[in-house]
């Protein structure tokens, strides 16, 4: 298998469990709503689909979706590794970006 074909199954795989997932947190946002909310302040049931837009609405406004984080956390780890690189010698540089290459090749 070449790289570029590895990558497209394992994002294959990827999405079934990720849309798992979405649902899985659906069906306890429902379940919380249907067994709390209803007894205690006496609103209507819902259905997992609603769930899952009132999910989505509660990440928009109040929680986002962690891409800030995620790209705060990258810009850091490049930053640490530039200044790692840094003190090593030409010869140690050229050893560590070999094994990188092995390693994810």
């Amino acid at each position: 298998m070449t790289p570029k074909s590895k990558k497209i199954v394992k994002i294959l795989c990827i999405i079934p469990i990720f849309i798992g997932f979405v649902f899985l947190l659906s069906f306890i946002v429902m379940q919380l709503w249907n067994n709390i909310l209803v007894s205690v302040i006496g609103v209507k049931q819902i259905t997992i689909y609603q769930s899952l837009g009132i999910f989505v609405l509660c990440k928009i406004l109040f929680g986002g979706f962690g891409f800030r984080n995620r790209m705060q956390n990258r810009m850091n780890f490049k930053q640490k590794m530039k200044e790692k690189f840094s003190h090593l010698t030409e010869e140690e540089r050229q050893k560590m970006k070999e094994e990188f290459r092995k390693r994810f090749q």
